[in-house]
């Protein structure tokens, strides 16, 4: 038997672990093959983590992008998508929710959603979250949620949105 340390030149064959946003990315992707195979996942070289970068990568004003909130309401974890230039209003939160509103830390996002902030969608979720929608979306015929990484998302209409996420329409931003 020949010791390792002498073998000369050896290759570890197993892949390497793919990444959490790879993982995340494809999530997504299995998700809209069984739901939506219509949709398209756009990729952008450039980071859309934030809604002015996503909207510079996708040519679209800034309201025009969905972004998600990952929140904490009586112990579980809820989703609320707005408009990019929605502001949530802690008073309607609290008068629809019963609660105030807390938001999940990074790690948490993470944990509850598969998707790193930045990427955060309510498609391929590892388990059922209530997602809400709030009506700020509705001022758009097409809406530009990211897509489980910071360099995806899609194009999609609102109203698609609730019906792939079994969403709830509900009034939580400012104005």
């Amino acid at each position: 038997m020949v010791p390792e340390s002498a073998v000369v030149g050896a290759v570890a064959t197993s892949a390497p672990e793919p990444s959490i946003d790879t993982m995340s990315l494809h999530s997504v992707r299995a998700f809209l093959a069984q739901h939506a195979p219509d949709i398209e996942v756009l990729e952008t070289t450039t980071s859309t983590a934030t809604v002015a970068l996503a909207a510079a990568a996708h040519g679209v004003e800034p309201g025009r992008i969905a972004k998600t909130l990952s929140l904490r309401l009586n112990g579980d974890v809820i989703l609320v998508v707005m408009g990019g230039e929605a502001r949530l209003d802690n008073r309607k939160y609290k008068d629809r929710f019963g609660a105030k509103a807390k938001m999940l830390d990074a790690a948490e996002v993470l944990e509850a959603t598969s998707h790193p902030v930045g990427g955060v969608c309510p498609f391929g979720l590892p388990r059922p979250l209530r997602v809400y929608a709030d009506v700020s979306l509705r001022a758009f015929d097409v809406v530009v949620p990211a897509a489980g990484d910071a360099h995806a998302a899609l194009r999609i209409a609102p109203e698609r949105l609730v019906e792939l996420t079994n969403a709830e329409w509900v009034d939580v931003a400012q104005g």
